[in-house]
C-alpha cells in the first residue's frame, strides 16, 4: 500500500508531496522513482508498487509541485506540452533540491537508489551526478542525457534504451556516454520504442520491461554498499 507524504527541500524550504511505499518482505534499500513529465500518473503508481513487491521502500516525488501540486496529465499533446511547461519552469536546481531530500529521508535505512523515466531519466543521470548519498541509478531513455554524457559522476549508473524510440537515438546516445564513461553499461531493447516502462503502451514490450527491470535490481544489488563510483 502507498501514501502520500510531505517532504522539505533543504534548499529553498519547499513542501513537496511524495508517493511513498513500504517493501514488502526483506528490505533491500530505498528507491526514489522519479516520473515522467505526466506527473504521478497510474504508470508511476503502479511502478511504485512492483519496487515495493521487490523489497525496496519507495519514494516518488511529485517533481513540479512548485508549479502546480499534484500535477498528472494523460499521455497526449496537451499533456505533453502542460508537463514540459512545467518541467522548464522547476528548472535542475529544484529538481535536485527535491531529490536530495527525497535522499535525506531514505538514507538511514539502507542505501537509496535512483530510477528515472524521460524526464526523470535525465533526472536520474543528473542527481548521479551531482548529488550525495545515492548507491546507484538507473536512467530510463532520458532526452537530455547525451548533452550530459561528460558530466563526472559520483555513483554508477545504468541506462535503458529503446531501439524504435522516435525521440531518442539510442546508438547516438550509446555513443556520447561511452565517448565519456566506457564504465557505463548501456542496453538498447530492440522491440520497444519511448516509455516501454509503462505497460500497455503502444512502445511498451513486456519481456523488454521485465529484462530491464531484472537488470536495475541486479545493478542495485551490485552497488549496495554504496561504495560510489571506481576511478
Amino acid at each position: 500500500m502507498s501514501e502520500m507524504i510531505t517532504l522539505t527541500a533543504t534548499h529553498d524550504g519547499f513542501a513537496f508531496t511524495a508517493l511513498h511505499a513500504q517493501p514488502e518482505g526483506a528490505r533491500k534499500g530505498g528507491v526514489i522513482v522519479i516520473q515522467e513529465i505526466f506527473g504521478l500518473d497510474r504508470y508511476v503508481q503502479e511502478d511504485v508498487a512492483r519496487w515495493a513487491a521487490r523489497g525496496f521502500e519507495v519514494v516518488a516525488p511529485s517533481m513540479f509541485d512548485r508549479g502546480e501540486k499534484g500535477f498528472t496529465a494523460l499521455h497526449d499533446e496537451a499533456g505533453f506540452a502542460r508537463g514540459r511547461e512545467l518541467a522548464v519552469a522547476n528548472g535542475p536546481d529544484n529538481a535536485m533540491g527535491d531529490i536530495q531530500a527525497c535522499i535525506d529521508f531514505l538514507k538511514d535505512r539502507g542505501p537509496v537508489f535512483i530510477v528515472g523515466y524521460c524526464y526523470g531519466g535525465t533526472m536520474a543521470w543528473l542527481a548521479a551526478a551531482r548529488l550525495e548519498g545515492l548507491a546507484a541509478a538507473s536512467s530510463y531513455y532520458g532526452g537530455q542525457v547525451a548533452g550530459m554524457a561528460k558530466f563526472d559522476l559520483k555513483a554508477p549508473v545504468i541506462v535503458h534504451l529503446g531501439a524504435k524510440d522516435p525521440h531518442i537515438p539510442a546508438e547516438e546516445v550509446k555513443a556520447a556516454i561511452w565517448a565519456a564513461h566506457p564504465e557505463v553499461p548501456i542496453h538498447v531493447y530492440e522491440a520497444s520504442g519511448h516509455g516501454f516502462n509503462n505497460d500497455g503502451r503502444p512502445d511498451s514490450d513486456l519481456a523488454d520491461a521485465e529484462l530491464a527491470r531484472q537488470r536495475t535490481v541486479a545493478f542495485f544489488a551490485e552497488h549496495a554498499t554504496g561504495e560510489g563510483v571506481a576511478h
